[in-house]
């Protein structure tokens, strides 16, 4: 870029880069704009900032916290420490104890069981075994990841319903999203009083015409309605009035302008299409003048056209000469004129770079989209290069599209993004867009080494705005350096505000302002794409006005087509021309005023929230400034720390001074402090802490603010607000009068536990050690005082040995009184293991932090010289002297080791499990290095070089008996058996060593520990095989190991006592399955002898086997050891219930199992059992199980009496029509016919004396049912053998058949004689009893509360006859399968039969009228059911067949006129006058026979009629495919071109030669007959050669 163009620049600057470096023309310029701006600002009208604050409450209820009861005040306590109650108050050794847990981590394990305690009579045992305590990790109370908390409330929020004059720049944190009602203006806005009094007043409208838009650089440029440009300085000074006396008030109204890039030039469009520049220096004439284009009167030329008015114009570039502009028609164009110079006139090249132009209605097309130019912009200079300055890059927004245009040296489309999808359909339709260029940045910005910013578009549709950036491509070496640069346009951000946005402008580079549709200002950080805050400017009744809505309405009008069906609802009106940003000050046109305002920075808002009285929320946003966490962009702070930090510590510091004073100020009037006060203070130092601890001031907060509140009540709000920082870690240092006046006041409060967490959170060696240490052993607080003597001392025994002296109890002369002090005792010296645990894993005991690594190592060092050095410490030898174990007598050796041992053997066996895990016992410590080698004791190094091997050596020789049993040496026994197999590189021991571990496992001392002591077993036999293992196996019986049997007896393959085994475990007797189904599959490859001694297991526990699962075991010895169900059985003989079950899975296995089961035949005794079985336990199912089974499955005299017995007929008649006994079948099912109905008679005659009518009723149904299903199966059974019958019977003549009609019944016909007869017994005797208590029934119906309705069980009954008539009828009277006729008189015969009997036993007619109805029924429902099948077989048979025939009647249209073989015409013009002759013949001949009554005859023999189907009467079918050779015949063409062939013999006398008949196929070829012969002759293995129905069109095969 040329130094011209840097001086052109006086676009957006960024508030980060300080002013921008330019040439000495704009230094001085912009002194003079700065006077100018001024004095601008003392004419601003001063207004109330913030509104009044609400009153307090100084009574605030609380809600007490559930975790922290005693931190919270209660309603009317004068101070916090009023509220507190000792009962809630807990002590310093609540949850102290040691922790185990199940999990193999060292940190963050989950608490699992309470620790153990010491070794006295009146306190527990060891670690509970089953809870596994080498599993178990140890935790102090105190861990890294727990957390203290506030024990106050924090502070009030200031949160307030929703306002459109929010502000987000306080909320820090969490609440970054929360809206704040804030008591300063967002945007101080500042009236133009003097500008507006002369472009709004009465004269000046009437003069100049109504402000139309607006444009701001140097100049503040207004465009009026009447074609005039006012122009003032920033002294609000009437410049230039331009276009006065010109064609400019001629073309309508100024509807835009701009300002060139050096402030000495201004364009304006005009209404009427005209545009305007006019250089300032001399405004009477214009500089330039573009005429609108007339397109009718010159077609080719570009341009505005008449009367489109210009809505959009800019300069590109630094130029006077070049300019952009868009109108309200869609159209954008580029402007380039030419210097011209002396009488040689200026021209103007106009060139489009966006939309078409207006098509006539004859010419226009339906389906071109309105469209105008919603936002446009053309990019402006910055005071960097960039790549893009060259190219007068050109944005415009159409409702459709982005387009992004260079306009040199061509006009070429860079970049096009369509309307986002993100925009709700039905919304406003809105369009928004401004540059923001290069610009230098001041300093690197730490995401990126570049030196200046990249150029970036914001652009909204809607209320979707995007952010693009312009990258520019890097081009290779050998590229021209006069080729045009190549640009990136990447989208980088997008945000969707809650309503359309109408404007946006740049405030700064990272900082938007936004103007929505209701004119809402919203300030918008770029980076993260966060709103910071928000104003109402309803009050500046901002300029807008309709200039899209008549172009555009038809997108809106047609919502319903589906290509816009995602448009908008509404079109917006335009405010782009009144709202204007420069310098980072905004301008607005209203519609009486012109205004302009700032953002408050970053003091004007400290200083509003100060005079509000909200000096707590003005220290909190001040400490958001300083650390970044509040917004900075928008209120004139910069980006990098420190120079913001320079800024905000002074102001921050004395802020905080000033409150106090005026907080300590108000306290000293009162002489008790007040509720809202405390609430008040304790507000204030948090703030102040939070403050000193941002600006690392901590001398200010002990020094100057603590003293203020020590000299008062406050205090305790003082030291109660260090808590939470503690906790944090933002403090950890305190000066030592504060760290006893915390001790002080906590103990006063009883707050043992809280201050024992806080002292652990402090470094300790600003402390007094004596003081502390004495405070912590008179309180109790332990854990503080390891931490501190650690930390402040390095020494981790000699407290270690109080601990341990702390921790004995006295065994003898233990009072009741004494008990509770016992009870202390022992928790304080539970934390011995904790504390071990974490040294001995390198972690700072009780925080968890990780140690330095030297200072682990020597902490460790001097623990293992303490228990495993032979002198131990300095301190050893009193030790031994002051105390004397009960049980260890005089021993002197080892004696620390001895009395922890005494103390609690299992924890801390179980602690130095955990350490064994550390690397440092891998082996000698070299890592100190040889200059700390020489300051070492002699202690240290031989603790540096304790190892595992050593450990596990001495813990072996010291834990002997009888100085400890075996309660206490099992534990070791399982540290070993635990700890061999994960460090067998380390440690080494002897055979009988381990022989003597797993005898001491195998005979543990309680059953508590025994799952503990297999699992060690288990561990140790992983890596170590015993030399007898014979001698071992008993010992695992006794003990009961049965999981480490199973994996002696596997790896022996003694499969026989493996299956022993298991059934020996009771607490996995599932476990038995899969070791049958794993020896006993075919892939096992067991001996044959391994398999007969695993069988005998077997059978032996055959009774375990079932008693343990019976589903599982039916399965399991069906697949792999059927033949043993008889055992199975047998075992369970007692029981028919497991025998039902067992039997069903054996025979019906379930779906899931049947592929997996390999199909066994069953035996025939097990299935008669398993069905008789079922008629005890499932009797409804025995029906349907019998129908599955074979005639050979079972026999009927051994499962017929249970049958029988459960009432299971269906079944039991089944079995013997199966067997042939068909008529004893029919037999038994008539008597029990009659048996259900001397039941249902004997509970009708009853009906009347019940009580419970509806349970009798529902009685009687189920009977009916009963008779139903029965009498169906006597129907099945009479048609089964009907059937039968049937294909046996020989066919008979029609009169045989009558002559058998008279003959006697045959024996199917006498079955459904029999069957009818109980059948229409039963229904009589009990229709008429039905009837009789109907009729009773009816005489009795006023004296009956509910009546019951008989009428329909009568209905069912008599159904029941219609049923077994109409199955008689269905049997016996369909027609044979190769017979049209019915097959016999069967059916007559038995009815006649039927009557016969009937008459005999009922001589009365009347007594079968219900019967014969019933059968009459039956006749009539066929009859309908016939005539109903008929009409609809007619109807359809109809329907095609009418079809079939307007197909065949259609015809086929050759696709030619000539023949397909010889290729002459067949038909049409040229195929000569025969064929006509042969036409007229046709007629004559049709007509003739049409007039003797022959319609059915299609041709006449005369006529010479042939078809490719002739003797054939099958091949008349109609329309076929090409391929089966279907010949079409019929149809007038047809005819007229066969008629031809008659006069065959005279054409060729005449010397033509005709071929003949034509044939015409489905796929429309066509050929002469003769010609057709010929080919198919020349290929006679081809399909089709014969003519007739074989024949098939060649062309086609």
């Amino acid at each position: 870029m040329s130094v011209v163009q840097d001086e052109a620049y006086d676009g957006p600057e960024d508030t980060d880069s300080g002013e921008n470096e330019t040439e000495e023309k704009l230094n001085q310029e912009a002194e003079a704009q700065a006077e100018e701006e001024a004095a601008l600002e003392d004419e601003a009208e001063e207004q109330n900032l913030g509104e009044d604050s609400e009153t307090r409450d100084e009574r605030a209820s609380f809600k007490r916290n559930p975790k922290r009861p005693y931190l919270l005040p209660a309603d009317g306590a004068d101070s916090l420490s009023d509220s507190w109650n000792g009962q809630d108050r807990p002590s310093s050794a609540d949850g102290s104890s040691s922790i185990p847990d199940d999990g193999p981590s060292l940190q963050g394990s989950q608490v699992s069981t309470p620790g153990r305690g010491g070794r006295g009579a009146s306190f527990s045992r060891s670690p509970a075994p089953s809870l596994r305590p080498f599993d178990r990790r140890f935790h102090a109370r105190l861990g890294s990841t727990s957390t203290i908390g506030s024990p106050r409330p924090s502070s009030t929020a200031f949160l307030s319903a929703h306002s459109r004059n929010t502000s987000a720049a306080f909320s820090t944190g969490g609440e970054k999203d929360t809206e704040v009602e804030t008591p300063w203006e967002v945007v101080r806005w500042n009236k133009l009083r003097k500008m507006t009094g002369q472009a709004f007043s009465e004269v000046g409208k009437r003069n100049y015409g109504r402000p139309t838009c607006i444009s701001v650089s140097a100049s503040i440029v207004l465009g009026t309605s009447k074609g005039i440009v006012l122009v003032f300085d920033y002294n609000q000074n009437l410049k230039s009035t331009i276009g006065l006396g010109t064609k400019a008030v001629e073309s309508g109204a100024v509807t835009s302008v701009s300002i060139s890039a050096d402030h000495s030039t201004i364009a304006g469009g005009h209404a009427s299409g005209a545009i305007f520049t006019w250089e300032l220096a001399r405004p009477a004439k214009p500089f330039l003048y573009i005429a609108p284009a007339n397109r009718d009167r010159l077609p080719n030329v570009d341009g505005h056209v008449v009367d489109a008015a210009v809505l959009h114009i800019g300069f590109l570039g630094i130029r006077h000469t070049a300019l952009s502009s868009a109108d309200d028609k869609g159209m954008a164009f580029s402007h380039l004129a030419t210097r011209g110079m002396g009488m040689v006139a200026r021209s103007v090249k106009t060139t489009r770079i966006l939309g078409r132009y207006s098509e006539t209605a004859a010419t226009a097309s339906p389906s071109r989209k309105p469209s105008s130019v919603l936002a446009f912009s053309p990019l402006p200079l910055g005071n960097a290069e960039h790549a893009s300055d060259t190219m007068g890059l050109v944005a415009m927004l159409t409702p459709y599209l982005l387009v992004i245009v260079s306009t040199m040296p061509i006009a070429q489309t860079q970049f096009k993004a369509p309307r986002p999808k993100e925009v709700a359909s039905h919304s406003a339709m809105t369009g928004a867009l401004a540059w923001f260029p290069s610009v230098k940045l001041k300093g690197l910005i730490s995401d990126t080494s570049e030196h200046s910013s990249k150029t970036k578009l914001v652009y909204c549709w809607s209320n979707v705005l995007t952010v693009l950036d312009v990258i520019e491509a890097e081009q290779s070496d050998a590229s021209s350096k006069n080729e045009p640069p190549s640009l990136t346009f990447k989208p980088r951000s997008r945000w969707k505000s809650e309503e359309a946005i109408v404007g946006v402008q740049w405030l700064s580079r990272s900082v938007l302002a936004i103007l929505t549709i209701t004119q809402q200002l919203i300030i918008l950080e770029d980076k993260s794409m966060t709103v910071t805050d928000s104003s109402d400017l309803i009050q500046k009744h901002i300029y807008h006005t309709d200039l899209f809505s008549q172009q555009l309405n038809q997108l809106v009008d047609q919502l319903e087509d589906e290509e816009v069906a995602g448009m908008h609802g509404v079109v917006a009106d335009a405010f782009y021309m009144s709202f204007r940003a420069y310098k980072g000050r905004l301008f607005l046109l209203g519609f009486n005023e012109v205004s302009f305002g700032t953002l408050s920075n970053w003091a004007d808002r400290l200083t509003a929230l100060v005079e509000e009285g909200q000096d707590v929320r003005a220290l909190e946003l001040a400490t958001g400034y300083y650390t970044g966490e509040a917004d900075k962009v928008t209120v004139g702070l910069p980006e990098d720390d420190e120079s913001r930090h320079g800024l905000v510590r002074q102001k921050l510091t004395e802020m905080m001074l000033a409150s106090l004073q005026y907080a300590f100020a108000n306290a000293a009037k009162s002489e008790n402090m007040s509720y809202g006060l405390k609430q008040h203070l304790d507000e204030l130092v948090k703030a102040c802490i939070k403050a000193c601890i941002s600006i690392r001031d901590m001398d200010l907060l002990f020094d100057e603010i603590y003293p203020r509140y020590q000299e008062t009540e406050a205090q305790a709000i003082f030291l109660l607000a260090l808590e939470t920082p503690i906790d944090n870690g933002e403090i950890n240092l305190l000066p030592p009068e504060i760290v006893k006046d915390l001790v002080n006041y906590y103990i006063s409060q009883g707050l043992n536990a809280r201050l024992e967490e806080i002292l652990c959170m402090l470094d300790p060696r600003t402390m007094d050690i004596d003081q502390v240490t004495s405070l912590c052993k008179k309180s109790g607080l332990y854990d503080a005082l390891l931490y501190v003597w650690n930390q402040a001392l390095g020494d981790y025994t000699t407290i270690l040995t109080d601990l341990l002296n702390v921790g004995q109890p006295q065994q003898n002369g233990v009072t009741a009184s004494q008990s509770q002090g016992n009870a202390q005792v022992v928790d304080k010296g539970s934390k011995v293991f904790p504390y071990l645990s974490y040294i001995l894993t390198g972690r700072i005991y009780p925080t968890g932090q990780e140690m330095p690594l030297d200072q682990a190592d020597l902490a460790k060092a001097d623990l293992y010289n303490y228990f495993f050095s032979s002198r131990g410490s300095d301190g050893d030898r009193r030790v031994e002297r002051s105390s004397q174990s009960a049980r260890s007598g005089s021993r002197t050796n080892f004696a620390n080791l001895r009395r922890i041992l005494d103390y609690d053997a299992p924890s801390f066996l179980s602690m130095l499990n955990e350490a064994f895990e550390d690397p440092f016992l891998d082996g000698p410590q070299e890592r100190l290095g040889s200059e700390n080698s020489d300051n070492l004791t002699e202690a240290q190094k031989f603790g540096l070089s304790v190892d595992r091997p050593r450990i596990v050596k001495l813990l072996l020789e010291v834990m002997t008996s009888p100085a400890y049993d075996s309660e206490d040496t099992v534990y070791l026994d399982m540290f070993v058996a635990r700890n061999l197999p994960k460090f067998s590189q380390f440690i080494l021991l002897p055979g009988h060593e381990l022989q003597k571990v797993l005898t001491g496992l195998c005979r543990y001392p309680s059953d508590d520990i025994a799952e503990d002591c297999q699992l060690s077993v288990e561990y140790l036999l992983s890596m170590y095989q015993p030399p007898d293992m014979q001698t071992l196996v008993p010992m695992l019986h006794e003990a009961h190991f049965y999981r480490v049997l199973k994996s002696v007896y596997t790896a022996d393959r003694q499969y026989a006592k493996l299956l022993g085994v298991c059934f020996q475990d009771h607490e996995n007797p599932e476990d038995v399955f899969d070791v049958i189904a794993d020896c006993l599959k075919p892939s096992a490859h067991l001996s044959q002898q391994q398999i007969e001694d695993f069988r005998a297991v077997l059978s032996q526990h055959a009774e375990d086997l079932v008693a343990t699962d019976v589903t599982r075991s039916a399965l399991t010895v069906n697949k792999f050891a059927p033949d043993m169900h008889g055992t199975m059985l047998m075992t369970i003989s007692d029981d028919e219930s497991r025998q039902y079950h067992y039997l069903q899975m054996v025979l019906e296995p379930p779906t899931s199992q049947e592929d997996t089961i390999q199909p066994s035949l069953p035996s025939r005794a097990f299935v008669e059992q398993y069905v008789r079985l079922m008629c005890e336990y499932n009797p409804t199912y025995v029906s349907k199980y019998v129908e599955k089974l074979k005639a050979d499955d079972l026999r009927l005299d051994e499962v017929l009496p249970a049958l029988e017995m459960s009432g299971v007929i269906d079944a039991a008649v089944v079995l013997m029509a199966r067997e042939g006994k068909v008529a004893e079948g029919i037999d038994r099912l008539t008597r029990h016919l009659h048996t259900l109905e001397s039941a249902l008679l004997g509970m009708l005659e009853a009906f009347d004396e019940d009580q419970n009518a509806d349970d009798s009723v529902e009685s009687v149904r189920d009977l009916i049912a009963s008779i139903r299903k029965y009498a169906r199966v006597g129907v099945w059974m009479c048609q089964s053998q009907s059937r039968a019958a049937a294909q046996s019977r020989p066919s008979m003549s029609r009169s045989k058949s009558m002559k058998a009609g008279q003959e006697s019944l045959s024996a199917d016909e006498q079955l459904w004689l029999d069957l009818i007869d109980a059948v229409v017994a039963v229904v009589k005797n009990a229709t008429e009893a039905l009837e009789r208590l109907e009729r009773m029934s009816n005489l009795d119906t006023l004296h009956q509360s509910k009546p019951v309705d008989l009428s329909k069980l009568t209905a069912d009954m008599r159904t029941i006859v219609q049923e077994t008539f109409t199955a008689l009828l269905n049997a016996t009277t369909a027609p044979l399968e190769n017979e049209s006729r019915r097959s016999d008189l069967s059916f007559l015969r038995i009815l006649r039969a039927f009557l016969s009997r009937a008459s005999l036993l009922s001589p009365s007619i009347s007594n079968l009228r219900g019967v014969l109805s019933a059968i009459f029924s039956a006749y009539s429902y066929e009859e309908e059911l016939l005539s109903l099948s008929n009409k609809l077989l007619d109807k359809d048979l109809f329907v095609h067949v009418n079809e079939a025939d307007s197909l065949r009647r259609r015809g086929w249209r050759p696709l030619g006129q000539v023949c397909e073989g010889c290729g002459r015409r067949v038909w049409g013009p040229g195929a000569g006058a025969h064929v006509w002759d042969a036409f007229q013949r046709s007629n004559v001949l049709r007509n003739a026979s049409q007039n003797e009554g022959k319609s059915g005859h299609r041709g006449s023999a005369a006529a010479g009629w042939s078809t490719a189907s002739e003797n054939s009467s099958s091949s008349r079918a109609g329309k076929g495919k090409a391929v089966t050779g279907n010949v079409y015949e019929g149809g007038s063409n047809d005819r007229l071109i066969s008629d031809a062939d008659a006069s065959n013999e005279a054409s060729i006398e005449d010397g033509r030669d005709d071929a003949g008949t034509v044939v015409i196929f489905a796929c429309r070829h066509m050929f002469h007959r003769t010609c057709l012969e010929k080919m198919q002759q020349g290929n006679e293995g081809a399909d089709g050669g014969q003519v007739g129905r074989g024949m098939s069109c060649p062309l086609e095969i």
